[in-house]
């Protein structure tokens, strides 16, 4: 059987690996897969190198390249990269920063992007519960703790009433916020001062496990960070095989999760993680027996509210419908 050459990239993730390692195939692919040292570099490859045919790509990265004519991409519903961010909100303890409305008329840091995927949720919550408005505030926008080529390859809209700057090639916006020259900084990575246990810094919301599990609770959100993204004329010209990627990596989570569930009864000893057996279970007692859903259905509130706030926000000129977003043979799924 002749099989359709395919150049796939992904970070390090477990629930991908069984693709990687070849326990699993995908039916009539032939695959080779990629990774980088950093996941943006893997979105750089894709966007700006169109070095891969198939890749994880940032829902922003995704949703800007959609938003500008003739996209050359379009999504599958696979998030292989999703995590609550609350927790995602560090704080200088001088600032006199004590609850979410305080952040008005503070300078805040922003990793990579003015709405990078960790900061577009964040900003969308503070604002759909608290009523922050980033207008209120002055953005910074730079690299933390080790180098990161600035992200051109994509647009870098935001709304003229917000105050947007960027930092120098080789500011550090977590040593800033150490110092105080940041009051606040919203960042996918964990500052090198949080860490470390600076007592300079701490996360706006101290107890995030049980205000995000709470927010889980209320909203059935769990945020999502990256999805996965094809060529949009390998979608429209093959959809037998960008249905059997789907299928590959819905059966490659699927059995990432049964060997945690299969090593619950050996408190799975496999990870150098004390009380892993718990956590999994209080994880499955929020979230559900799947945890770490792909597919439209089980993720619509998580996909409604990335669109609904990348909008809001100014990142897309429009609110994007998910059907807008995915290949229109996987949405039933």
């Amino acid at each position: 059987m002749n099989r359709t050459p395919l150049s796939i990239a992904f970070w390090n993730y477990d629930r991908v690996q069984p693709l990687v390692s070849g326990a699993i195939d995908i039916d009539g692919v032939d695959a080779s897969f990629h990774t980088e040292r950093i996941v943006t570099e893997i979105f750089k490859g894709m966007i700006a190198d169109r070095k891969y045919d198939v890749s994880e790509l940032g829902m922003t990265y995704l949703l800007r390249v959609l938003d500008k004519p003739d996209p050359e991409f379009v999504g599958i519903p696979v998030f292989l990269n999703r995590a609550f961010r609350h927790s995602a909100i560090y704080i200088n303890n001088a600032s006199g920063i004590e609850r979410p409305e305080d952040l008005a008329g503070k300078r805040i840091g922003e990793l990579a992007l003015y709405g990078h995927d960790a900061g577009v949720m964040p900003k969308g919550i503070l604002s759909d519960e608290f009523g922050f408005r980033p207008e209120t505030a002055r953005w910074l926008i730079g690299a933390i703790d080790f180098p990161m080529e600035p992200v051109r390859y994509v647009p870098q809209p935001h709304p003229d009433h917000v105050q947007v700057e960027w930092a120098a090639a080789d500011a550090d916006l977590g040593k800033m916020l150490e110092k105080g020259e940041l009051d606040a900084l919203i960042s996918a990575d964990v500052p090198k001062c949080v860490l470390d246990g600076s007592p300079n810094v701490s996360r706006l919301f101290k107890d995030f496990v049980s205000v995000e599990r709470d927010y889980y609770a209320r909203t059935g959100v769990f945020p999502i960070m990256h999805t996965v993204a094809v060529r949009r004329e390998l979608a429209e010209t093959r959809p037998d095989l960008v249905k059997a990627l789907y299928a590959a990596l819905c059966e490659a989570k699927d059995s990432t999760m049964q060997g945690l569930l299969r090593g619950m009864t050996f408190n799975n000893m496999s990870l150098m993680l004390p009380w892993a057996t718990n956590l999994l279970q209080e994880n499955r007692d929020v979230l559900g027996q799947d945890w770490w859903p792909y597919g439209v259905a089980k993720n619509r509130p998580a996909v409604d509210a990335i669109l609904r706030y990348h909008y809001e926000q100014g990142i897309t000129s429009r609110q994007f419908v998910a059907d807008e977003v995915f290949v229109p043979y996987l949405m039933d799924t």
